[in-house]
């Protein structure tokens, strides 16, 4: 069904979230809807975090703090439409948010905490990314809401692939909402 290259390149991608992907906080993504009708929360993360591992691959830069920062980015765990789920403009706010509840779950590295508060760089200006990593993820995570909002994601069978890797790596757990 997949190509031997793909296959060992999903192994290298599943090996860098391989500890974060399993916990219930990271899975639980998977019910709070994102950028638009259809895309969890959790699809969306992991679409960023491929992209941002395989750019960092690309340019010879860590994959791994790219792939792990991406996929914990918005691990901010509320409805962000929902009136009174958190304070401030979610623009803005939820790096910290993500930052924290990741800092609480797992042992981050300086680059890893870095991709996950700057992520919405320009919109905030003062955090401006403090690595190239950063600035990968932060532009993946733009062009992956683009994709998400213009349903460009399916052309690209991004839907497809990220539910079947998904299934390949947890075949008891439901695959994440593309």
């Amino acid at each position: 069904m997949f190509p031997m290259p793909y296959l060992k390149l999903a192994d290298t991608y599943y090996a860098c979230i391989r500890d974060l992907i399993g916990s219930p906080e990271v899975l639980s993504m998977d019910q709070i809807p994102h950028h638009t009708e259809g895309v969890s929360c959790l699809f969306h993360c992991l679409f960023v975090s491929y992209v941002s591992f395989r750019l960092c691959r690309f340019f010879h830069l860590d994959w791994s703090a790219a792939a792990r920062g991406g996929l914990l980015h918005d691990l901010f765990l509320y409805d962000w439409r929902k009136k009174g789920s958190h304070s401030g403009l979610h623009g803005f706010s939820h790096p910290k948010a993500a930052l924290q509840n990741a800092g609480r779950l797992f042992d981050l590295s300086d680059k890893e905490k870095d991709i996950i508060v700057k992520h919405m760089w320009p919109l905030t200006l003062r955090q401006v990314p403090g690595c190239k990593e950063s600035m990968v993820v932060s532009t993946a995570d733009k062009l992956c809401a683009a994709a998400e909002c213009f349903h460009l994601y399916k052309a690209l069978h991004m839907d497809v692939k990220l539910v079947l890797a998904a299934r390949l790596f947890f075949p008891r757990q439901a695959a994440p909402q593309a």
